[in-house]
């Protein structure tokens, strides 16, 4: 669970420092640093297809999870808990909602969080949530000083869906043999 540990805190220390910076951070930076940690993900992706033996599991697990989640109407209901904690801390900003769905969404709907959480919870290894962390925490200082404390306040569902990942995963490791578990944290 450290990879998640250090990834929400990463978010904390982001938002914290992407709050000071508020009115000095420029529109065009924002811009670049997006398309840039948008390349990078692009090439870590790229790197891990290409070693992947298991494809087809990785693209069923991605389908099945899109599935689940437009079943479960998850992005609904964080709007809804978004909206609930704005008013249980008497936020009076209108940016905390798009501020925090905007962050939870970027932080945690995209490869790097499943395969970073099944890694660590198969293998124990959080290497890629690290790598994560890094990309998370700067992504954090952008979106905070555009969008305020909604972004720090991501860091709790962050917690408990890339956690509970984790978990299940490892609750989940004796039903792999080893070699579908190299095959997918490789």
């Amino acid at each position: 669970m450290w990879g998640t540990l250090v990834n929400a805190l990463a978010v904390i220390v982001g938002g914290i420092v992407g709050m000071l910076l508020k009115k000095k951070m420029p529109q065009r930076i924002q811009i670049v640093y997006f398309q840039v940690i948008g390349l990078f993900t692009i090439g870590i992706g790229i790197t891990m297809l290409v070693s992947m033996k298991h494809i087809l599991l990785i693209v069923m697990s991605l389908v099945i999870g899109v599935l689940i989640g437009e079943w479960m109407h998850l992005e609904q209901k964080l709007e809804k808990w978004s909206e609930s904690m704005k008013k249980r801390f008497q936020i009076g900003s209108e940016q905390f909602s798009e501020g925090f769905v905007t962050a939870f969404l970027l932080f945690c709907i995209g490869s790097m969080t499943i395969l970073g959480s099944i890694q660590e919870g198969l293998t124990g290894s959080a290497d890629l949530l690290f790598t994560k962390s890094l990309m998370d925490g700067f992504s954090a200082i952008i979106l905070a000083s555009a969008f305020g404390i909604g972004v720090i306040f991501s860091s709790i569902p962050l917690l408990i869906f890339q956690g509970g990942l984790t978990l299940l995963a490892m609750a989940a490791s004796s039903f792999f043999t080893p070699e579908l578990i190299n095959g997918i944290t490789n």
